[in-house]
């Protein structure tokens, strides 16, 4: 017959994990709750305004799918933080740019809201950061100028000027917000690697077999001076590559539609989103509209790009 201890000891083995299961089921239904009901509050006006003025990439979006990028903002403003460095002071307008900007990656797919970290580290401008590369067993130290970064499990750092730069043109295939916020993606399936979650298991064959072939083909469009699409920081290593082309395939979507369709095709597979049919529409839209109504927009210039990691 057992003692009285060990009975003790044994409701303790048995209690004790179903207590933490369900701490972590009920935690998790709170969690969506409160998050369904944030994706469900309507914006400000002053949101919009914001987004229609630095996100150029809004103006294309069809009303269905602003409501959800709208309602996925909201969340994410809830759960991240945003701290200025060197003096800069947070805006409304800073918070509104830059989440309206990463959550296009959420949209059209269950999300966790870029999980792992909530801290966001906004400089006025390029910054300079400290870098350390290895030649065989030297290490050596280097100061670099970014105009963005992401830490593994750790903040999002962007320059205010760069985001700024990159969020207003959508067609120059630059967008740092969009290439930090990728690395997060990235980090969800086990570390950056270039390989983020797909929601097919059978998806990881065809993603891996078309993004080595199209690095390789990024290699020698370089090589040879005939490289448009991607920009060629994509070389640096897999995760970057991954990096660059999701910047592309948002912001440069017909282009690469055309250019690279296989490439293309994996990021539609793996964001659920098509953005060269939302050019498309807009286009269309755009035609059918009253000449006296239609104003021209001029090219932007923008400076040279800092170095994203």
């Amino acid at each position: 017959m057992l003692s009285l201890e060990a009975l003790v000891i044994i409701l303790v083995l048995v209690a004790v994990p179903g207590s933490i299961i369900l701490y972590w089921v009920m935690r998790a239904r709170v969690v969506e709750r409160r998050r369904a009901a944030l994706r469900a509050h309507p914006v400000s006006d002053e949101l919009v305004a914001t987004l229609r003025r630095n996100v150029r990439i809004y103006a294309s979006l069809p009303a269905d799918v602003r409501d959800e990028l709208h309602g996925h903002i909201n969340v994410f403003l809830d759960e991240k933080r945003f701290f200025g460095c060197d003096g800069l002071e947070i805006t409304n307008e800073m918070c509104f740019t830059i989440a309206g900007t990463a959550c296009l990656l959420l949209l059209n797919r269950e999300t966790a809201y870029f999980p792992g970290f909530t801290s966001i580290l906004v400089y006025p401008d390029a910054y300079i950061a400290q870098e350390v590369n290895y030649d065989g067993d030297i290490e050596i130290h280097e100061q670099v100028e970014r105009a963005g970064e992401s830490w593994e499990g750790g903040p999002v750092i962007l320059s205010w000027n760069d985001v700024l730069d990159s969020t207003r043109d959508d067609a120059d295939g630059y967008n740092v917000v969009l290439h930090e916020f990728a690395h997060k993606l990235d980090e969800e399936n086990d570390g950056t690697n270039g390989l983020p979650v797909l929601d097919d298991p059978e998806h990881y064959r065809s993603w891996g077999e078309v993004l080595a072939r199209e690095y390789e083909a990024l290699a020698e469009r370089v090589h040879h001076g005939t490289n448009h699409v991607i920009d060629e920081y994509g070389l640096t290593a897999p995760e970057e590559f991954f990096a660059v082309a999701t910047e592309s395939f948002f912001e440069k979507p017909v282009a690469m539609r055309q250019a690279l369709p296989d490439l293309y095709g994996q990021l539609r597979n793996a964001y659920r989103v098509d953005p060269a049919q939302w050019v498309d529409a807009a286009a269309s839209r755009f035609r059918r509209r009253p000449c006296a109504a239609r104003a021209a927009a001029g090219p932007s210039a923008r400076p040279a790009a800092a170095p994203r990691n």
